[in-house]
């Protein structure tokens, strides 16, 4: 009977691996690049550029204006990263993980950089994150939406927008896709071409993620031989251990009877890209007209996020995307009201379709027990259509004493148990987590009872170029937490 009970959530990841159609692989819906901008929405004050007509806040200034328009008009020809066709694919798992029914996973660098960029850096984050994915299948024992921050996490929001140094003021440091890392002049200048070598690297991470969803790379039991690897480092007995014996146990059962686990089902995934909606020059140029349904896209990712400085209810930002198609982000810390919600989601979604808008709370621990089920409740008595997922990892930033930025392990597994928590005294979903996170093996982030990094440890491999990111086995140990959490909350048998 206990291999009975073990053998359902393998075959629901088996659903989870298999692609409905073809999620990171070229679909018959391709879109058209027009630059017509009489808008194909209901609503008829929207075009693609109606946001230029707004404030834009966190948008970088360039001193050279006919620079920039030739960059947008160079990005405006080349050709989609995305298809409308795989956003609608995701928009529709978000619609059931809404519904209860499913659980996104959504990580990856805090941001990408030109110099870090290479096949190895891709694929290792890749595989954590179907790691990761494999994890949580088993936990809950329903799908895995897995969503990276790859292929244009590039800009970043910065506080200040200049940096002082030993007396010279220089602009801050926005990202790769704006500007350069280095403390010069020229580095700090905003460089409007940059855009084109931030797409240029998109198109490259997108070619490599596609090859490895379906060459193989995603194979069941190379998933699990890899996470194998990762219990071996735990303590005998633990709730790792018991948890990776299970899995084995049901892909021996599941080879018993029959099932061939070497079928496409088990070797091929869905994977899809997001990035946070920032540099709205670059999002407007790669906007487009789908061709099967004169809806617009930005294809520029599957997703996008608008962020906590960014959201302001008569500004740009949401203004450009709701107009758009793909399904949407939105940052959610303890400042906003029930009020500014509602707005919120009246902008950009007023016709309430599930799978449209992911709320992602940042607030630590604390403020979210206190805060969140004031939204929820405001959300439910409306009977607004939204998907709840966690981000743990912003409202937890901390400075040492010896200067590095990092995020206590302790304090992020907090906001997460504070999120099931407050949704399971709600009745209502916890539908994902949103995570930064690296397959490398960084020491940025202290903590972590499998491989614990203290503060010491920081500077031995610090590399992040922005915010301090969870390395592969912190990211794994936090999978099999929420893993046996969402089996609580599935009411399946405790793994100890």
């Amino acid at each position: 009977m206990r291999a009975q009970i073990s053998i359902f959530p393998l075959l629901s990841l088996a659903c989870a691996f298999n692609p409905p159609t073809s999620s990171l692989k070229m679909v018959s819906s391709i879109s058209k690049t027009s630059h017509n901008t009489n808008p194909s929405k209901s609503s008829t004050d929207w075009s693609v550029d109606s946001w230029r007509n707004k404030e834009a806040y966190q948008m970088p200034v360039y001193n050279d204006q006919e620079k920039l328009a030739d960059a947008e008009r160079i990005l405006s020809r080349q050709s989609p990263l995305v298809f409308a066709g795989e956003c609608r694919e995701l928009h529709n798992e978000l619609a059931k993980a809404s519904e209860g029914k499913g659980f996104l996973i959504m990580g990856g660098d805090c941001a990408e950089s030109f110099d870090e960029f290479n096949v190895n850096h891709v694929r290792d984050t890749f595989k954590v994150i179907l790691q990761m994915a494999l994890i949580l299948t088993y936990g809950a024992a329903i799908p895995i939406t897995k969503v990276g921050r790859m292929a244009g996490q590039f800009a970043k929001p910065r506080s200040d927008p200049f940096e002082i140094r030993n007396g010279i003021k220089l602009p801050s440091y926005r990202g790769d896709i704006v500007n350069g890392e280095q403390f010069t002049k020229d580095a700090r200048e905003n460089d409007p071409y940059r855009m084109i070598a931030a797409y240029h690297q998109s198109s490259q991470t997108l070619n490599i993620l596609r090859a490895f969803a379906t060459g193989g790379f995603a194979d069941i039991n190379r998933l699990h031989a890899w996470n194998l690897d990762f219990v071996k480092k735990t303590e005998p007995g633990s709730k790792y251990r018991i948890m990776a014996e299970k899995v084995d146990e049901s892909l021996r059962f599941m080879k018993a009877i029959g099932v061939d686990i070497s079928d496409s089902k088990f070797k091929q995934t869905s994977f899809y890209t997001a990035h946070e909606c920032l540099l709205l020059p670059y999002e407007q140029a790669l906007t487009r007209i789908d061709s099967t349904t004169d809806k617009w896209y930005d294809c520029s990712s599957h997703m996008l996020w608008v962020g906590e400085r960014t959201r302001q209810l008569d500004a740009a930002h949401l203004e450009f995307v709701r107009g758009i198609e793909n399904p949407l982000g939105v940052k959610i810390s303890d400042k906003c009201s029930p009020d500014d919600l509602l707005k919120l989601l009246d902008i950009i979604n007023p016709e309430n379709v599930p799978g449209r808008v992911t709320l992602i709370t940042r607030m630590s621990a604390e403020k979210l027990r206190n805060h969140l089920p004031i939204l929820i409740k405001a959300v439910q008595k409306e009977g607004r259509k939204v998907l709840w997922i966690s981000d743990p990892v912003h409202g937890n930033t901390i400075k040492t004493e010896s200067g590095y930025k990092t995020r206590p392990f302790d304090a992020i597994r907090a906001e997460l148990r504070a999120f099931f928590d407050v949704h399971a005294e709600m009745g209502t979903h916890p539908g994902g987590m949103h995570i930064e996170m690296t397959g490398e093996d960084v020491t940025e982030c202290i903590g972590g009872s499998v491989d614990s990094i203290s503060e010491a440890d920081l500077s031995k491999r610090y590399n992040t170029y922005c915010d301090p990111r969870l390395n592969g086995m912190q990211s794994l140990e936090l999978a099999f937490l929420v893993g046996d959490r969402m089996r609580k909350g599935k009411g399946l048998p405790p793994l100890v």
